[in-house]
Formats: C-alpha cells, structure tokens, sequence
C-alpha cells in the first residue's frame, strides 16, 4: 500500500523546483510555467558525468572498487552522455578546455576516495526515485544519489555535490535538499533517516553529516507546505515576482527579467497538470 496512490494529487514539488521558487519566484515561473529552455552548463553537465561514475561504481564487485577503476569510467561516461546529448559537445572551445573540464571532473572522482572508502560498503539504492504525498495532496518526489542501509535497519542519505562546500551561514539552506527527501522517505516508509550526509567532491573535499528528527521533518513539511501556498497565490494573482541575488549572473533569462530591463513574456493561459512520475532523472521541471 502506498499513499500516493489514495491521495488526490494537488501540485507536486522537487527540491530542486523548492529551491527555485526560494531562490527567486519569477526563475520557478520561468523554468515550470513557461519552461522555458536552459543551456546546459559545463559546470552542471560534469556533475551529471560525475554522479554516473559514482553510481556505476557500485557496479563493481567491492575489491574492485579503486580510484583507478573510477578514473577508467570517465571517458565512457562521457561518450555515453554525448551519445544521449550530442549538444554537450558544444560546451567547448577547443580540445584543451574540454581535456582541463574531464581533468576537474577526474580530481572529484578521486577526491571521493578522500571521503570514504567504497570497498566496504553496499548500498540498498543508488539513483533512487522517491514519492510521497501529503495529506493535503502535495506530491513530493525528487532522486536520492544513494541510500545506505544498515544490518539494524537505519537509513543514512547519502547525496553527491560537485560545487563548493557551503560556509557556516548557509548549511541550512544545504541541508534543506536533505530534510526534504527524509521527510519523504519518512512518509514513504515510515522510518525517519538516521544520517543525511552531504559529500562535496570539490576543493579540499567536505562532508556535512546531520542527524534529523521528527521535530525538523515537521518543520520541513510546513515550509513545504508554505512553499506551495505561495506557489498557488503566484498561480492566481499570475504575479512572479523576481528576486535580484548573485544567483542573477549565472541565469539564462537575464534578456526576460525586469532586473535587467527585460520584459517577461505574457503567463500562459493554462496552467500545467502535475504528472505523476516521469521517466529521466533530467526532466524533474514539475509545477
């Protein structure tokens, strides 16, 4: 039995779409309303190239789970996701940029091995797809890197970042990523994770570990909640408003932004349908 499947669906929400909306209302609309398209990034796709070498991993037997056989997995990682993205080949100038790109993402690679050791563990999942629905009809859902469970039974959710490691002042907002999928492995499965630990793979290596409990889940779930009244306000008065940030210099709709003298184009008429679940990790652009 799943509560997803006696709960009338509302809107759904990801962390990842939480986060725009947080970040700046008129990004969420942008991304989620008008869906509008993105170019990729360098930066983002060698987190995707790095996450499947660190899944693919796992695939080895545990003895065989070295930093050189995690190096070997690059390169077919990378033609595997130009086979998928024949645009990623765009991203560089010339042969040199993208050979220092694969360099970068070959020193996160071995940075992991910094962290932790994977020869001694087994992961329960890795790539995980996770839903719950609240009791008002929100649906949550969104992709754990990997879950970690142990002889006794706890969870630990372990999530892969290759950006910079946050300071002191901005863990929470780091950590906000983390309660939400413990919130929804919680109501999924009705066991509060033991441990969400976060692993940044650049610079010197970080990892921030937290121990949630039933008191910061419910706290999550308000926020959420709240998120999503302010989502359905947007929705109704077709008000976005923006929100100027240092986050401004590195979006794609700067020329559609009053903060920098755009216009946004009209709100389509009909607002979008939340779907249930969909089939790709990349597609997670839901209302």
């Amino acid at each position: 039995m799943t509560l997803t499947e006696e709960r009338a669906v509302i809107g759904a929400l990801s962390p990842s779409r939480a986060g725009d909306f947080m970040t700046c209302p008129l990004l969420y609309r942008f991304r989620v309303i008008d869906q509008l398209p993105e170019k990729p990034s360098p930066a983002a796709v060698r987190g995707t190239l790095v996450h499947a070498v660190l899944e693919r991993l796992y695939d080895l037997p545990p003895g065989a789970r070295t930093a050189a056989a995690a190096r070997d997995l690059l390169d077919p990682q990378w033609r595997r996701l130009l086979e998928e993205e024949p645009a990623y080949e765009g991203l560089f100038a010339s042969d040199a940029e993208r050979d220092e790109w694969l360099e970068q993402a070959r020193g996160m690679v071995d940075r992991y091995f910094t962290l932790e050791d994977p020869t001694v563990l087994e992961p329960a999942e890795r790539e995980l797809y996770v839903e719950a629905v609240l009791d008002s009809g929100l649906l949550l859902r969104g992709y754990v890197d990997r879950l970690d469970v142990a002889p006794t039974g706890e969870i630990r959710v372990v999530d892969y970042k290759t950006g910079a490691a946050p300071g002191p002042h901005f863990e929470a907002k780091a950590l906000f990523q983390m309660k939400f999928y413990a919130l929804v492995l919680w109501r999924q499965r009705g066991e509060i994770p033991r441990l969400l630990q976060l692993m940044y793979l650049s610079g010197q290596g970080e990892v921030l570990r937290y121990q949630p409990d039933e008191a910061d889940l419910r706290a999550t779930e308000r926020k959420v909640e709240a998120l999503w009244q302010a989502i359905e306000r947007s929705l109704t008065t077709r008000e976005w408003h923006h929100r100027p940030s240092r986050l401004c210099g590195w979006c794609d709709h700067q020329a559609l932004c009053p903060e920098f003298g755009g216009t946004p184009p009209p709100v389509p008429e009909e607002r979008p349908r939340p779907t249930r679940r969909l089939a790709a990790r990349a597609a997670t652009d839901e209302l």
